[in-house]
């Protein structure tokens, strides 16, 4: 695979105006060499990825992370209002964030 494209400070310049945000020189040129380090990062993955390695997103199986679900009995009322700092009528209390 050949190189990524490099960012020119024209095509920073472009984008800025496309986007709509004004660059000082310094934030331009800062951006410049932030988004070439970004292009460089991906040609180095694009270097060792091979089609026998199928695209992923997370590296370990999101199946590590997952319980087998089994049933078990639910808390009582009681039971899950018991560290509740307020309560009343069987219910959490909470203070009010919406105006009627």
């Amino acid at each position: 695979m050949g190189s990524m494209p490099r960012f020119t400070r024209q095509e920073i310049e472009h984008l800025a105006d496309l986007s709509r945000i004004a660059l000082s020189d310094k934030e331009a040129e800062r951006l410049q060499g932030e988004l070439n380090v970004i292009s460089d990062s991906i040609a180095k993955v694009q270097e060792v990825a091979s089609e026998d390695v199928p695209p992923t997103a997370n590296p370990v199986p999101l199946e590590a992370y997952l319980r087998p679900d089994e049933p078990a009995k639910p808390l009582t009322q009681d039971q899950a209002l018991s560290g509740a700092p307020a309560k009343e009528d069987g219910m959490f209390v909470a203070p009010q964030i919406l105006a009627d």
